[in-house]
């Protein structure tokens, strides 16, 4: 694999990033002072993030894995909340997804008296 040769920062890039910071708040200061600022307006951010996400759907390969990582998040938070649940006491309620947040009114004992019932599928 070919490194490319590190350019030595210059001017702005060579400063401090406080100094960097301190001259660019002056500079939007500045331009919102003198009007010439650009604020978006509520139309045109939406029809920029319209933009971007038609730009960024075009690659199938990369929604695919945006779109696993977001199902595995899921699953992992539904994991949580069943454990958390479970630490507590709480019983899902019978026809209820994992996601639910009832319980069932009876105590642990009464709902071992037909555990069926309230048994979750792994």
């Amino acid at each position: 694999m070919e490194t490319t040769p590190q350019k030595s920062k210059r001017g702005f890039a060579s400063m401090d990033p406080a100094k960097q910071k301190e001259i660019a708040s002056r500079g939007g200061k500045a331009a919102h002072a003198k009007g010439t600022a650009h604020e978006f307006t509520s139309e045109e951010a939406r029809g920029a993030g319209r933009k971007g996400g038609l730009i960024v759907s075009r690659d199938r390969a990369h929604m695919v894995a945006i779109g696993r990582e977001g199902g595995h998040m899921r699953a992992k938070k539904t994991k949580l909340r069943l454990l958390q649940s479970q630490e507590l006491g709480a019983v899902p309620t019978w026809g209820t997804s994992i996601d639910s947040t009832r319980t069932s009114e009876k105590t642990p004992e009464e709902n071992e008296q037909n555990p069926e019932r309230h048994q979750l599928s792994a």
